[in-house]
């Protein structure tokens, strides 16, 4: 029988976990021959408008030999189950609900997420902001073409800033130079709304043809993710030498995100149901989905422990 493939493991900044476990070299001492793929390095596919639809490529590239494992905010499995993809949840990390919110200026005339219709309000849309967006949308009895959705992946901040937009779904550590050069006033928390968590996914072949590598990956992770915890101003100097970044900005962002891997619970599975919901209500997904059906029980337990029961 010929030797499996080497383990593809995607990694981009946005995934705090899988950007230093690409930098500390934990993962390769179970896995030696481990190919790193930088997502940004690979196709991204055309973008759809925030108002056609939403981009999968994440989901996409764990199909199209991109890589086996990544790990994403919420919204991007959700997209790619709706695309056909097999995708198995891995785990989660905790609510990540510092890490960002909606905000709008002190002197926007913006009172309440009613006032957000037919404004423009800026997101990386495929990304948790999107699921931020529509939650706050929907409690507030309006739904996605009640707004203008602004995507801005790489100057949201600026039009921010500029006041190109009247709103903006934020995160750290981009918020923490807003917060220097303005007033930006908090419309909705993300506490109370949604959890925000950071999740992995894989291909359900891979979780169950390839488990001990999976394991390994699940065992690495978790190592890398209690040094981040003890560590988060060496981390910090990771990401800012990506892009040139402060360092004190990114160590404030990592200090207020929890670390360390959560099973699929089943309180995260109604929570990205009800997304999936709405994103097909909304007209960005073109089929409904069952988010269990993408949840195979015990595959991150610690190494060893499912398959001894």
């Amino acid at each position: 029988m010929p030797d499996p493939k080497p383990v593809r493991v995607g990694y981009f900044p946005h995934n705090n976990s899988l950007w230093v476990l690409r930098h500390r070299g934990i993962l390769e001492r179970s896995l030696p021959d481990v190919e790193w793929v930088d997502f940004r390095s690979l196709p991204s596919g055309e973008r759809t408008s925030p108002a056609e639809g939403l981009p999968s490529a994440h989901g996409d590239h764990l199909f199209d030999g991109g890589y086996d494992f990544i790990g994403t905010g919420s919204t991007p499995p959700v997209t790619a189950q709706a695309k056909g993809h097999d995708i198995v949840y891995v785990a989660t990390s905790g609510p990540r609900h510092e890490n960002g919110r909606l905000v709008v200026h002190e002197d926007s005339g913006i009172a309440s997420p009613a006032d957000l219709k037919g404004r423009r309000v800026a997101l990386g849309h495929g990304s948790w902001q999107t699921t931020l967006l529509l939650f706050a949308l929907d409690g507030a009895g309006l739904g996605w073409k009640d707004i203008e959705p602004v995507d801005a992946y790489g100057d949201a901040a600026q039009l921010f800033l500029d006041r190109e937009v009247d709103a903006w779904v934020g995160s750290y550590p981009a918020l923490t130079r807003v917060e220097r050069e303005a007033s930006p006033r908090t419309l909705i928390e993300t506490d109370g709304l949604f959890s925000h968590r950071s999740l992995w996914f894989t291909r359900r072949d891979f979780a169950e043809e390839r488990r001990e590598e999976l394991d390994a990956i699940v065992a690495a992770l978790r190592e890398s993710d209690a040094w981040i915890k003890e560590n988060p101003g060496e981390a910090a100097k990771l990401f800012a030498a990506d892009d040139g970044g402060d360092v004190a900005a990114w160590e404030h962002a990592l200090r207020q995100r929890p670390f360390g891997l959560e099973p699929v619970s089943e309180e995260f599975v109604a929570e990205q149901q009800r997304a999936a919901d709405l994103f097909h209500a909304a007209g960005l997904v073109d089929r409904r989905i069952t988010v269990a059906d993408a949840v195979l029980p015990g595959v991150a337990e610690p190494v060893g422990a499912a398959r001894t029961s």
